[in-house]
């Protein structure tokens, strides 16, 4: 069977396990977060692109990630607590996941094939974006210091 978006589950930080496949006719962006990184303040950008087009179909999905330098130590509830007080998150946040390696989310092996990087598939570092269209193909990859607005235009094409 061909594998793709709408066939992966994921925690999210309250512990339910969240199908893809209920983003199906959406569009959506998958990150890779960390709240004591220098990038950390994109989450008022991403929160910004939510507010602005989450009526219109577009969901924004964040996976905490402590893979780059230490920068999500805490726990689930820390976490959530840091993106909700700090940031004003109100968009999908998961679970604590590994991006990078063989304990890598099975997501994100496959955003990592279907949109490497300049470095090759890797995840270079906290806040790399993927951009998923209606359909769940994986359509655009942003590098980390890709600020939330710059993926507006793209955006705007797909919702």
């Amino acid at each position: 069977m061909e594998t793709n978006f709408y066939a992966f589950k994921a925690k999210s930080l309250q512990g339910k396990e969240i199908s893809m496949d209920q983003y199906r006719g959406k569009t959506v962006l998958v990150v890779n977060t960390a709240s004591k990184c220098g990038l950390t303040p994109q989450f008022e950008g991403l929160e910004s692109l939510y507010q602005a087009y989450k009526d219109k179909g577009f969901v924004i999905l964040g996976f905490p990630c402590n893979q780059f330098a230490n920068q999500e130590p805490g726990d689930e509830k820390t976490i959530s607590e840091g993106c909700v007080l700090n940031y004003g998150v109100s968009f999908q946040m998961f679970s604590k996941v590994d991006v990078n390696g063989e304990n890598a989310h099975p997501l994100y092996k496959y955003l990592k094939k279907e949109k490497s990087g300049i470095f090759g598939s890797g995840i270079k570092w906290n806040f790399t974006k993927f951009l998923i269209d209606k359909n769940g193909n994986p359509v655009k990859r942003y590098a980390p210091t890709t600020k939330p607005e710059k993926i507006e235009k793209d955006l705007k094409k797909l919702l």
